[in-house]
């Protein structure tokens, strides 16, 4: 009897494996796991749900649920929303991993639950379920079987998984000897976060100054949402070029492989003669009694006390109101594409123009029709 139990409850566990669902048990409640994609790419966006449903009624739960930390996986937790009565507790939790190598990698967890009676609960409740003070519980440790993820490798070369496209910027292609360079690069996208160690390498052509990106993201379920931005700046003592860039990408929706690519730059550095490096005028200078500073002072001082009195002055006059237009207008309407758009409103502000950044995602990434006028549109009355 127990080995036919067995065999049934290994059954089970296979077929349900194989769905992307897990249901465990409990005497005081039932569990239920979800994956979004049970095999994934390296680094290709996985989500999972747990619901958590109270059985016992007798008593009061409380959940303390997470994933456990592993060089094998990222995670983010999402949400955790909570329902029910104090007796009859549902927790619905959402989570986004990333796996970070091919093959098979485990999901642990960790589950505790806590456990007291309305009585307690009454005495020391105080606003929401999170916030109580001096409550006591009983915590037990649940013992949550790991599932398990059939990561696929990626193409060989592959820097960058998901969606993205990259912009750059010079400043300039002239400059004296010594001179710095500006150069930028943003990766904009969904996908991954696209940090890579290094753009260009030093290889005594150029000197390199680099700064550490700067990183802006957003998870959600449809995965992370990023942009991120390299400055950096070369120098030489005489023209050079510099080499193409190319990074190789790969979109697992598409199942695609792309390039983004930055073309080779040429830069024109007039030299300097060195005789013009020398100063001619000793620093410091030799020391000696000098009170020149003194009328150089007593003159900056009556510049600033008639500067303060001018300003006090001008409060009482009328004021002119100088309009001008919203800096941002001319950036939407040069804006052609919705890619373009979305990009623009996440590296301004993505709260405070979430609805236009929702509406261009349903329309890239869903059903939605909506044109890229209509949202410019929509915008620009906005900044009026």
């Amino acid at each position: 009897m127990l080995k036919l139990y067995t065999l049934n409850y290994i059954y089970i566990l296979l077929l349900t494996g194989l769905m992307g669902v897990t249901p465990l048990y409990s005497q005081d409640f039932n569990h239920k796991f979800k994956l979004s994609n049970a095999t994934p790419y390296v680094k290709e966006a996985v989500i999972l749900t747990l619901d958590l449903n109270q059985t016992n009624h007798n008593m009061v739960l409380f959940f303390h649920f997470t994933l456990k930390k592993s060089p094998h996986y990222t995670f983010h937790r999402l949400s955790a929303k909570e329902s029910g009565e104090n007796i009859a507790a549902k927790v619905h939790y959402e989570y986004l991993i990333y796996p970070l190598h091919s093959g098979e990698i485990q999901l642990h967890f960790e589950l505790i639950e806590k456990s007291t009676t309305e009585e307690n609960l009454a005495y020391s409740f105080s606003g929401d379920r999170d916030n109580v003070k001096g409550l006591t519980t009983v915590n037990t440790s649940i013992a949550l079987m790991p599932l398990t993820l059939h990561v696929k490798p990626l193409p060989k070369g592959t820097m960058l998984v998901g969606d993205f496209n990259l912009t750059h910027t010079f400043t300039k292609h002239h400059a004296t000897a010594y001179e710095p360079l500006p150069f930028q690069v943003t990766l904009q996208g969904r996908g991954y976060l696209p940090l890579l160690e290094e753009l260009y390498t030093n290889k005594d052509k150029f000197t390199l100054f680099k700064e550490r990106p700067i990183i802006k993201a957003v998870n959600s379920l449809q995965g992370t949402i990023s942009t991120v931005t390299y400055p950096m700046a070369f120098s030489h003592t005489e023209s050079f070029t510099l080499p193409p860039l190319n990074i190789n990408a790969f979109n697992p929706k598409t199942k695609q492989s792309y390039t983004l690519k930055v073309k080779k730059q040429h830069f024109t550095v007039e030299p300097v003669e060195v005789k013009s490096l020398v100063d001619k005028i000793d620093y410091p200078t030799p020391l000696k009694s000098d009170w020149s500073w003194l009328s150089s002072f007593l003159s900056y001082l009556m510049v600033f006390i008639a500067g303060y009195f001018s300003a006090i002055s001008l409060k009482w006059r009328v004021k002119r109101v100088a309009t001008t237009q919203h800096p941002l207008k001319e950036k939407i309407k040069a804006c052609q594409e919705k890619k373009q758009l979305l990009q623009l409103l996440m590296a301004t502000d993505s709260k405070a123009y979430s609805q236009s950044i929702e509406k261009l995602e349903n329309s890239l990434y869903g059903n939605s029709k909506i044109t890229v006028h209509t949202v410019k549109a929509e915008l620009l009355k906005g900044l009026e």
